[in-house]
């Protein structure tokens, strides 16, 4: 559902970001919602670090 999400918004131009503790807690979450395309996440400051490195990870893996 949050695939699909991401996706129809970025067809009409629209952007998007998730705001929530599930990227700060599991990693992989952000890079799922990187590889979907979302266009920023928020994360707890606590977890920064971690998330910063699952979006690079995830967009290496892209590129």
């Amino acid at each position: 559902m949050i695939r699909h999400v991401i996706w129809e918004a970025g067809k009409s131009g629209t952007k998007v970001c998730l705001r929530g503790q599930a990227p700060s807690d599991y990693p992989e979450f952000a890079a799922f919602l990187v590889e979907s395309g979302i266009d920023a996440i928020a994360e707890t400051p606590g977890s920064c670090i971690v998330v910063k490195q699952a979006v690079a990870l995830a967009e290496r893996w892209e590129g």
